[in-house]
This record gives structure tokens, sequence and C-alpha cells, in this order.
């Protein structure tokens, strides 16, 4: 019998990627970001780049500092709720001060105030004022670092507002976020007991986290109906209707403030509130007035943000002013800072951060 000669087949092994190969891989996708990036610079004129810088410069200094100043107004001695909810809109000839080249070029005309639009900005400008209100509440009572923690829970809102009334489309990421900045409100509410300034009763830090939710709702509210205006009513995004939206709503909020400012005593009081605060009646003046300023200029800032790149680069701005306020607080008034809070700071931008990845797509 003939031998057969035998053939031997070797086993081949799962191919590993060489290391040179996984670094090239990473160089290739660099390369292609780098062009993308590069094309989508070059499809903007440089003032579009220098005005994003500008708008995103100021969403990030001055909404921390807005916030900060609430706090060294009773930090100081103040002690009106409606003093410091008033100055926060008193900003408002700042805006209009921008559309004047505007209309005075000649190239366009103020958008027509049917009724219906004219209520609309009323009702807006209502719902800021009581907005506004509840946040000077929160401010009393809670650390600067807690109440910007709390503020984040606006997004939920927004989320949740934007689809029952703007018909946003939501997804994983959405609810996603919504989960975790809850958990971040939850960690907080179960750290109340080391969170709080000297003096501040059990009471009173419940009423200002109260407040501090129900006015992050109420912000939400706003942003799907200020949206809702947008889409049935103006029918059109441009900036300048942008900024006229903004000088109604700030103008009507100051008036209906005003009215309580008036009517709870406080304006008159304002002079003697002045006398008594700590660093004396100049720096009372500075307070409110730059906390008029730096409100008016976040405001600038997101809506130029919103208009030059999109809500998703807005609510990344947004997820790093939280962290930004948190720790100028800690620095700057001596907040207390424990592992509670720190866990809550970091989720917190975790969800704002799965929010905006979620909505990138």
């Amino acid at each position: 019998m003939d031998d057969k000669e035998a053939t031997h087949h070797p086993i081949q092994s799962p191919r590993v990627e060489e290391p040179n190969e996984s670094t090239s891989s990473l160089c290739k996708k660099a390369a292609e970001i780098t062009t993308l990036a590069l094309e989508t610079y070059r499809r903007k004129p440089l003032s579009h780049w220098l005005l994003l810088i500008v708008s995103s410069t100021a969403m990030l200094t001055a909404f921390p500092a807005s916030s900060l100043l609430s706090r060294l107004y009773y930090d100081g001695g103040g002690l009106s709720k409606w003093i410091l909810s008033w100055s926060a809109v008193a900003g408002w000839p700042l805006t209009a001060l921008l559309l004047l080249p505007f209309y005075l070029s000649g190239r366009i005309s103020p958008t027509p105030l049917s009724l219906k639009l004219f209520l609309w900005y009323v009702l807006l400008g209502f719902l800021s004022a009581a907005d506004n209100l509840m946040y000077a509440w929160a401010y009393a009572y809670l650390p600067a670092s807690t109440a910007s923690l709390l503020a984040a829970s606006s997004l939920i809102f927004s989320a949740l507002f934007g689809y029952l009334i703007a018909k946003n489309k939501t997804n994983l990421s959405s609810i996603n976020a919504i989960v975790v900045i809850t958990a971040g409100v939850v960690i907080i509410a179960l750290d109340s007991k080391s969170d709080r300034y000297k003096g501040i009763t059990d009471r009173q830090y419940t009423v200002g986290f109260v407040w501090d939710i129900v006015g992050s709702a109420l912000h939400g509210l706003i942003f799907a109906l200020s949206e809702l205006v947008f889409m049935k009513i103006l029918g059109r995004r441009s900036f300048h209707v942008v900024l006229e939206q903004q000088v109604m709503v700030s103008f009507a909020a100051f008036a209906f403030t005003s009215v309580g400012l008036v009517a709870n005593g406080d304006f008159r009081g304002m002079r003697a509130e002045s006398r008594s605060f700590n660093h004396g009646e100049a720096s009372y003046v500075m307070v409110l007035s730059w906390a008029a300023v730096t409100f008016q200029l976040g405001v600038l800032g997101a809506t130029g943000v919103v208009f030059l790149a999109s809500t998703v680069l807005a609510g990344v701005l947004n997820a790093v002013r939280v962290p930004l306020t948190s720790v100028a607080a800690v620095i700057l008034f001596h907040d207390p800072m424990s592992g509670f809070k720190i866990l809550s700071l970091v989720i917190t931008v975790w969800g704002f951060c799965s929010y905006v990845v979620g909505h990138s797509y």
C-alpha cells in the first residue's frame, strides 16, 4: 500500500492589531477631525468667530458673576428679595441700545406688535418676574454653589416642557440627563445638614431649596413658551428679532417687578438698606448695578451663542458655568463643599454632557 503524503494545515491565530496600526488609525481620525474643523472655520467669516468667542465669554463670566453678586448682596446685609429680583431686569435698556444701530441703518424695521404678540410678551414678562423673585429667595438662604447646582435642574424642565409644548423630540440621552440631574438634586437634599451658612434654620433652607427648584421649573416653561412664540407667531429667527423679544420680555418683567417693589415698600426702604450695608452706600450701589449689567450680558451672550452656533453649544457652556460658579463661591464666600456636593456637581455635569451629546446628531 502506497504511503500517502500527509498534509498539515497550520492553525491560524486571530490577527492582533499592531501598536503602529492603532497609532496610525488614531492619527487618521485626528486628521479627519482637524480637516472638518478647518472646513467649518472657512465657511464663516472671521467676524462670525470673533462674535461667537465674545458671546461665549460673556456667558461663561457674566452668569456666574450675577449669581455671586446675588449672594454678595445678602452677605453684605441686604434683605429685600424684591430689590434683588428688580436689579436682574433693571438692565433691560442695555439690550434695547443694541437694537438702535439696526434701526438707524435703515436695513431693518421693528417687528409689528400685534395684540396677540403683545399679550405673549406680557405673559412671559410676568413669568420672568416671578422666576427672578423665586431665585432671589433661593440665594437668600442657600450657598451660591448650592443654588447654582439646583438651578441646573432647569434642563430637566426645559426638556419636559419642550416636549409637551414645543413638540421637541426626546431620546434616551434626554431621559438619562433627567434621571442623573434629578439624582444630583436628591443628593444635595440628603446633605442639607452640612450645606448651609450659620444662622440658617431648617425652615429657611427648605424654603430656599423649594423656591430654587420651582424657579428652575418656571425657567424651563419660559424657554418652551418662548420657542413656541418664535414658531407660531414670529415665524422667523434672526438676531434682531431675538433681541426684540428679549427687550420686550425684560421690560414687561421690569414693570411687574417695579410694581411689587413699590407695593411692598422696598423702594422707599432702599436708601435705609444702603446706609446699613456692610461696605457702605457706594458698594451697595455697585453691587446692584453690576448685578443688573452682568445678568443682561449673560442673557445677550446666551442669545448670541444660540443664534451664531446652536442650542447644543449653549448647553455645553451652561454645563461649564455650573462648576465655575461653585468653585468661585467656595473661594470667595467659603461655601461648604462636602463630598456629597462634589458628587452632585460631577453627576450634574455628566447629565448636561449626556444631553448635549444626544442632541448633537
